[in-house]
């Protein structure tokens, strides 16, 4: 990672949400890496929650985050595979005036190929802004939230990142 060390660090306020029909607080290892690595940062952890595999459960509540002046980004776990219960894509196409970052999900496949290999096809990591709010779809393994976390958003929701980072572009994010 590139630092400008001219620049502070900004801290934001990250959402973590699993996805999940099986997961329980005492066994979510996946958003419990998210939520460690997110205040290890130096960002605010002003929510998390799991919500089952149901693609308009999870569009009404990351709606109801989007809209939260206190939320600046989400960053899930699960629901980015192939079975039919996997939504997590879906939820997010319904989310209205969502903006598709492409290069998130490609960035996160090529990252993975390094660790699992061609198993990264089977990923539908994505990412998507709406509203003035990032939100990146990760995985649920653990290795994923990882390689997401450590190998992307580390860096780009860091405000001293250069040569640019998401945390710069979020007073912008609502321009029309």
């Amino acid at each position: 990672m590139a630092i400008d060390e001219a620049k502070s660090f900004t801290p934001i306020n990250i959402a973590v949400l699993t996805v999940s029909d099986t997961r329980t607080a005492a066994d979510d290892t996946s958003g419990d890496i998210l939520a460690a690595r997110v205040e290890a940062a130096g960002h605010a952890l002003t929510a998390r929650t799991i919500i089952r595999d149901d693609a308009e459960l999870l569009t009404q509540h990351l709606n109801t985050w989007i809209d939260d002046p206190q939320i600046d980004a989400i960053v899930s776990t699960g629901g980015t595979g192939l079975t039919g219960r996997d939504v997590t894509p879906e939820a997010l196409s319904r989310i209205d005036d969502a903006r598709d970052i492409p290069g998130f999900g490609e960035l996160f496949r090529w990252l993975s190929f390094q660790t699992i290999g061609t198993s990264t096809i089977q990923s539908r990591a994505c990412a998507v802004v709406a509203r003035g709010t990032y939100i990146f779809a990760l995985p649920g393994s653990n290795g994923a939230v990882k390689d997401g976390w450590d190998g992307i958003l580390a860096e780009q929701l860091d405000s001293r990142n250069k040569p640019c980072n998401f945390v710069e572009l979020m007073p912008r994010l609502r321009e029309t």
